[in-house]
């Protein structure tokens, strides 16, 4: 078969209904991997639905336990031929998060793939089951479109996890460096920049988390007695929260700044444009860090937001002054930052401004911020695969906006990362009535044939390229 003849082979897998069939059986499994009840459909997502799939396809695979107690398993397969010339290694999760039944739209159930119109609903359609399950099909009709021969050898970490933090994967990597060893890695999750974009991105964004908390008493007092002579918890807490972030979300202690844009950097993303889909939120142009663009915001540059902050009861307010206030907070962050002494700067600062009685809550370094070179060839080869099969340029994202594991694979395994993502920024991921768009899939299952296609009559020509050049 030819290029030509494998793209229209994807086009009739789509239409003949088999990829929604296949996403409609593994959306069935509630595989919600923070609830602990579910653990044996976590396993039986691996056992009973993908490794059949890949022992018909010629891998070996096995079902390896998580190193951390009671979090979820992995499935590690590898596809060997002789004398490949390179090696790709390919990822996903087969977890979601809480399926949150009761607030999905009525005729809508979270394990159940319901299509209505262009929107095919349910829980991991685009995150992460839909964007697996195109890859699996595409490798698979380009394998039977080469008579069962790719010329490169083809290996798999499918976890169960990552909707909890991927606990126990950078254990996995390094247990199994010599099994996973590649030349080149290919995944997809996450949102492309806009529905109508077909979108590259090569790492990711660092996640820090971080708890403020002020105890001042042992319990609430009336405000009539005692307002005006007990400190307020609460106000107290948004002035310390004040002093690291103003009222515009820009951040205003520099040691937890990343070092300024390049020149490189803003080109990359100087024709990348965010919100402009129907169902995204209006951008507030005026918030975070002045003179940047909103893709420069996003993928260059710091943020720090609280996700939650309580203090009394919001919902039965009482006519007193509180004892305690508490605030959860993140920072997302990208390569370059000074994260490995994030929660020393924030103390100091906090001290440094009178807040020494707020507490600074269990700081955790979630994931890590990575990216490689743009002008990696293997980027300027995926790039050129992708519009060659859909016609049309990809957006080039130095790091998705958002958390990934990607670490694991660019740093303990040493591996260029390409992402290739399927959703959309209105997807609805980790919300109810969470979808995918079946033209985006459609196009993505194109998008994928051709490049493990591409991999097979360009694989080893880019791999000695890339050596040639030392790019690291």
């Amino acid at each position: 078969m030819t290029r030509e003849e494998v793209m229209q082979a994807a086009a009739d897998y789509f239409d003949s209904g088999r990829l929604r069939e296949v996403l409609a059986r593994r959306v069935a499994y509630p595989t919600e991997s923070q609830n602990a009840q579910r653990a044996p459909i976590l396993m039986d997502y691996l056992t009973d639905e993908i490794a059949p799939l890949l022992q018909e396809m010629g891998f070996e695979s096995q079902i390896v336990p998580n190193p951390v107690a009671g979090k979820g398993p992995f499935l590690l397969a590898r596809r060997i031929e002789p004398e490949a010339v390179l090696t790709v290694l390919t990822y996903g999760h087969g977890d979601v998060v809480l399926g949150d039944d009761a607030n999905w739209r009525d005729g809508l159930s979270p394990w159940a793939l319901t299509p209505d119109g262009n929107r095919w609903y349910g829980r991991g359609t685009a995150d992460n089951k839909g964007q697996h399950t195109i890859n699996l099909a595409a490798l698979s009709l380009v394998l039977k479109a080469r008579g069962g021969r790719l010329g490169y050898n083809v290996k798999l970490i499918l976890e169960m996890g990552e909707e909890y933090g991927s606990p126990g994967l950078e254990a996995v990597c390094q247990q199994y460096r010599d099994w996973l060893a590649a030349d080149l890695f290919i995944a997809s999750d996450g949102p492309r920049v806009s529905a109508q974009r077909p979108t590259l991105f090569l790492g990711s964004r660092g996640v820090f988390n971080f708890g403020l908390r002020l105890t001042l008493r042992d319990g609430a007092h009336h405000s009539g007695n005692w307002g005006g002579l007990l400190s307020n918890p609460a106000i107290r807490l948004a002035h310390a929260i004040g002093c690291l972030v103003d009222a515009n979300g820009r951040i205003k202690l520099p040691a937890l700044l990343p070092p300024p844009l390049s020149e490189a950097m803003r080109r990359v993303l100087s024709d990348i444009e965010l919100g402009s889909g129907p169902d995204d939120p209006a951008i507030d142009p005026n918030w975070g860090e002045p003179g940047l663009s909103a893709a420069e915001k996003v993928y260059g540059w710091n943020t720090l937001d609280v996700l939650a902050c309580i203090t009394g009861n919001p919902d039965k307010p009482e006519h007193a002054i509180p004892a305690t206030a508490r605030a959860q907070c993140h920072m997302r962050y990208v390569p370059g930052s000074d994260v490995e002494h994030f929660a020393e700067h924030i103390r100091r600062h906090l001290d440094a401004n009178g807040f020494e009685d707020v507490e600074m809550v269990s700081p955790d370094h979630c994931f890590e911020a990575t990216r490689i070179d743009p002008d990696d060839p293997w980027v300027r080869w995926g790039l050129a695969s992708i519009a060659r099969s859909v016609n049309k340029p990809a957006a080039v994202l130095p790091n998705f906006g958002g958390g990934l594991p990607n670490a694991c694979f660019l740093r303990t395994l040493g591996l260029p990362t390409l992402w290739v993502p399927h959703s959309y920024p209105g997807c609805s991921q980790h919300a109810p009535n969470e979808h995918l768009l079946a033209d985006v899939a459609r196009e993505a299952l194109h998008i994928m044939s051709g490049l493990f296609w591409d991999l097979a009559e360009e694989g080893g020509r880019v791999k000695t390229l890339r050596e040639q050049h030392v790019i690291v």
